[in-house]
């Protein structure tokens, strides 16, 4: 139990924390306060929670394609001569990620008519008789929608069948920010906000898992970020199906968001904003969802290792490709092996712990490798949209 009362912290305030009954006007009296405050009471939250115990999942993204129907402010991604994989092309990929001795595969891609539910299920089920001891972490919200209306079933529907072919975890990405103001600026052609929280709350009522995100640090107000946070704490509340939140902060660079951005002098979120974020998020979701992810790929392996002190509690992926932040201008790099993770977790001071997709402990199978195999090689993009 936290023991020491941050000085300027009201008593009714921490108390309400620590019945996880935080208010978003707690939240905002919180956030102008001290950093150093916030940062020490979410690591106490953190160690109530989960201990010093961080994760990490080895893990390999596989793009189906990156040519795409939406029309997305923030995404470089994007390019309108692509590529689509076949299942045996996927399966190939999946085979040498295997050998390297993944334990997820991150299945991910654009939404376009050229593909529908029926290509998904043949994927998902593919690659689960084929390394049924890897964990299928695919598709959005949004690619869900989108291909189930393609297909002309309901997206009740499509997540049954995806649960029967084997789906072990949805994204939950396409959230942006849960703000139909924001949406309408940054993401106008994706669902909407009542649309993504109704295809979250189907995944979880069909036993399907998935994570929770949000990017920040583009055109939203604080407020909205902290609506979205507490809108993921309802659905939580009603469903128990979220394994972590994963904050993402905005990359500015190559799309026409951050053009704007760039062009009024602002430079997406601040390192103490990114720190802040995933402080508040943890006294937010205190008592609901244990797991806070510090994304390297965004922050940076450095600012991530610190943000295990204000927080977070996880590190993500090994991510063996990361096309869609490097398109964006992520210059962090797309593969971190597993003895780096173990280095900069015992550096912080804890105990490091390899993971699944659904937060289940799993042996090292290569914990010495430094560097990912040659088979890995990149598709080539564009880096505009």
């Amino acid at each position: 139990m936290y023991m020491k009362k941050p000085a300027a912290i009201p008593d009714d305030v921490l108390e309400r924390v620590y019945q996880g009954n935080c208010t978003k006007e707690d939240a905002l009296i919180l956030l102008e306060g001290s950093p150093f405050e916030l940062f020490e009471l979410a690591d106490a939250l953190r160690a109530n929670a989960v201990g010093d115990t961080v994760s990490y999942v080895t893990n390999q993204n596989i793009y189906i394609t990156n040519k795409c129907a939406g029309n997305c402010g923030f995404c470089a991604y994007r390019t309108e001569k692509g590529y689509i994989l076949s299942v045996e092309e996927i399966l190939k990929k999946a085979s040498e990620a295997r050998k390297a001795g993944v334990a997820e595969l991150c299945i991910q891609g654009g939404y376009i008519p050229e593909i529908d539910m029926e290509f998904y299920l043949e994927v998902i089920e593919s690659l689960k008789a084929n390394f049924p001891e890897l964990c299928i972490h695919a598709l959005s919200p949004m690619e869900v929608n989108y291909a189930a209306g393609i297909s002309g079933i309901s997206v009740k529907e499509a997540l049954r069948k995806l649960k029967e072919s084997g789906l072990d975890s949805l994204t939950g990405t396409s959230a942006e920010i849960l703000s139909d103001r924001v949406r309408k600026i940054i993401c106008p052609g994706k669902i909407n906000t009542q649309q993504w929280i109704d295809t979250i709350k189907a995944a979880h009522k069909a036993g399907i898992s998935t994570n929770a995100t949000i990017m920040y640090g583009h055109v939203e107000t604080i407020e909205e970020r902290l609506d979205h946070i507490f809108t993921i704490r309802e659905i939580q509340k009603e469903t128990s199906g979220f394994t972590e939140l994963i904050p993402m902060s905005f990359l500015p660079y190559n799309n026409r968001i951050g053009e704007k951005l760039l062009a009024s002098g602002k430079f997406s979120s601040t390192g103490l904003e990114d720190l802040q974020l995933i402080a508040i998020s943890r006294i937010i979701l205190h008592t609901y969802i244990n797991n806070i992810q510090a994304t390297w790929v965004k922050l940076g392996k450095k600012l991530a290792q610190f943000a295990l002190h204000c927080g977070a509690n996880d590190l993500g992926g090994t991510l063996m490709e990361d096309q869609i932040s490097t398109a964006s201008g992520g210059n962090y790099g797309e593969y971190v092996s597993p003895a780096e993770f173990e280095w900069l977790i015992k550096s912080a001071g804890r105990t490091p712990m390899q993971r699944d997709t659904l937060y289940r402990k799993v042996e090292p199978v290569f914990p010495n490798r430094i560097s990912p195999l040659p088979c890995f090689g990149k598709t080539k993009i564009s880096s505009k949209e």
